[in-house]
């Protein structure tokens, strides 16, 4: 797409110039999926300097007044001066205004002529490439959505093409805004365009099936990543060479799907048999990228000494090709520090992790703060299991600080402050705690993950620290909501679902709604018993609980409401006689 960030597209990339696209559009291509690059910044280009001859015979730019407008050649020419002044490096901002009167000027000449244009549709293609350059993500919006709007598809291919083109541009609009069900929408609908223009088979048909699935990857969807995948390789199959690029790609993709199911020996099959292709083609540097990968399923595997020759050669390709201090050698002593903490080689791990820290405290050029966000977020998680969840906060905090201004990391950020609302949790800090998830809950029902797994879960963590801050009532709010989430995304019997259904009975006895922690423990231990077994130390805890709340329902129907206070901390005042008849502790699950 002319001139706009893609969600896909690699992190050292430089950052491209907005350029017009030429009257007919063509499909995107898709690299390998990577993090998600920061939005460009006007200030980021470089300024062309005039020379005094030039800026005195420099003219001042033209003056159009509204009837001019209807003048047909009027567009093509300002379309022109757009291209030529982001050329000479005077900045978007000037590009815009001349943007925005060549989109009008077509508009104009096409009501006139009462036919759909495409030079209307690219032209708004180009306002919204400036719009977004200049971070005005949403401004970029109505544009693309009027450009989709004027192509006609039974006009021909290039019609079709023109409208499959605005549905990409907005799908990667709407990603950098975090509204990621909408971006994947608009994805699907240009396939759909795609395909019907072009056919199935057609190589370009390939790429897209494969941006989308990447889409769908970062949506943590994998069965549609998945299937589309498959599509792509059969499609490049057909229409490439053995072991080519573009199989290899597609095979790194299909390794990542695979790792995320859970099924590493499918994953490590695809990395060898793209590391082939790799080396046939002479790729290095993506050869040691491909071994950090074939490191990371060892690791899963427990096959630690397969894992770190893996990653000691992708070090010392790194280091060769790159020096000792880029990111890539940071990124595989993080690999590395994890997993000597695996194998609990603690002072191995720690001085992996300090060398790593390093090289993030004084970055290349060229680092992107997303790769030294990512570093440092995993670091954080070493910390974290070894007890340390001081210095795993700091990490955390500097890793959002880096992120907080770049566009469409909205779903990365949700992530970190969930990690750092646990990290409060773990030190008593609760209100900060309930902050932290409270934000990341905001930032996961913006971008539209609100069905996820993993926004169940945050909404558990909250739920949790809402019951030490004695917020009962939102806490149970918050149960109730995660539990539909995990019921509906896990299966009831999956662990996450069952601390939920634990934590939930325990807030309802809390507030005296003794009928339904009953109804929810009995269902609790009748999925135990029939399909979970009984060997698990958390059965006996729960039916003892059931037992004694029975036992208080069947004393006095009116029983009045445990003090939360007493239920969360079993060291709290009360008799002795009191304590022998109340569960030891209240049985919220983390």
């Amino acid at each position: 797409m002319p001139g706009l960030v893609s969600v896909k597209t690699p992190p050292d990339a430089p950052p491209p110039r907005i350029t017009v696209p030429e009257p007919r559009p063509e499909p995107p291509t898709t690299p390998v999926p990577r993090p998600k690059p920061p939005s460009p910044s006007p200030s980021s280009r470089s300024k062309a300097t005039p020379s005094p001859t030039q800026s005195r015979n420099k003219k001042p730019p033209p003056d159009f007044t509204d009837a001019s407008l209807d003048n047909p050649d009027l567009g093509p020419f300002l379309l022109k001066l757009a291209r030529d002044t982001i050329a000479s490096g005077e900045g978007p901002s000037k590009a815009l205004d001349y943007a925005i009167r060549a989109s009008k000027s077509f508009e104009r000449c096409a009501a006139a002529e009462a036919e759909p244009s495409l030079d209307y549709a690219m032209s708004l293609h180009v306002l919204a490439a400036i719009y977004c350059s200049l971070g005005k993500f949403e401004e970029a919006v109505p544009a693309l959505e009027k450009a989709i709007s004027v192509p006609d598809v039974t006009r021909g291919a290039d019609h079709a093409l023109a409208k499959f083109s605005g549905y990409m541009q907005l799908g990667d609009t709407c990603s950098m805004l975090g509204q990621v069900d909408r971006s994947i929408g608009c994805y699907e609908e240009g396939l759909k365009i795609q395909i019907e223009a072009l056919g199935e088979t057609d190589p370009r048909v390939g790429e897209t099936c494969r941006y989308l699935a990447e889409a769908h990857v970062q949506a943590m969807q994998f069965d549609k990543a998945e299937e589309l995948c498959k599509k792509t390789l059969e499609i490049h199959r057909a229409h490439s060479e053995p072991a080519s690029l573009e199989e290899s790609a597609d095979r790194r993709l299909m390794a990542l799907i695979c790792e995320a199911k859970g099924d590493y020996e499918a994953a490590l099959e695809h990395l060898v048999l793209a590391s082939m292709a790799m080396i046939a083609n002479g790729q290095d540097n993506e050869v040691a990228a491909i071994d950090v990968s074939i490191g990371n399923i060892y690791l899963s595997l427990c096959r630690f000494d397969e894992a770190i020759f893996s990653y000691q050669k992708a070090l010392t390709v790194f280091k060769s090709s790159k020096g000792d201090n880029h990111p890539s050698v940071a990124s595989v002593f993080v690999r590395l520090a994890d997993l000597y903490h695996r194998t609990g080689k603690l002072r191995e791990s720690k001085s992996y992790c300090e060398n790593a820290l390093r090289i993030y405290a004084r970055p290349v050029p060229g680092t992107t703060a997303e790769e030294i966000a990512g570093g440092l977020t995993e670091i954080s998680a070493i910390y974290e299991s070894v007890d340390e969840p001081e210095e795993a906060l700091k990490l955390l905090q500097r890793a959002m600080k880096l992120l907080e201004d770049k566009p469409g990391q909205q779903s990365t950020i949700a992530g970190i402050e969930a990690r750092m609302g646990v990290m409060f949790y773990m030190v008593g800090r609760y209100e900060e705690a309930r902050s932290s998830f409270e934000s990341a809950i905001a930032k996961l029902r913006a971008s539209g993950e609100r069905k996820s797994a993993f926004f169940g879960v945050v909404l558990n963590q909250m739920g949790l620290a809402c019951v030490q801050l004695f917020k009962i009532d939102e806490a149970a709010e918050l149960f109730e909501e995660a539990r539909a989430i995990l019921e509906q995304e896990c299966g009831p019997c999956h662990q996450d679902t069952l601390g939920v259904y634990s934590n939930l009975a325990a807030t309802y006895d809390a507030m005296g709604r003794v009928a339904d922690a009953i109804e929810i423990l009995e269902h609790v231990l009748k999925l135990r018993e029939e399909q979970l077994g009984i060997a698990n130390p958390d059965f006996e805890d729960e039916k003892n609980r059931l037992a004694e709340l029975l036992k208080e329902a069947g004393r006095a129907r009116n029983r009045k409401a445990k003090s939360l206070e007493n239920l969360i901390d079993p060291n709290s005042r009360r008799t002795k006689k009191e304590a022998t008849k109340r569960w030891p502790g209240l049985g919220f699950r983390i």
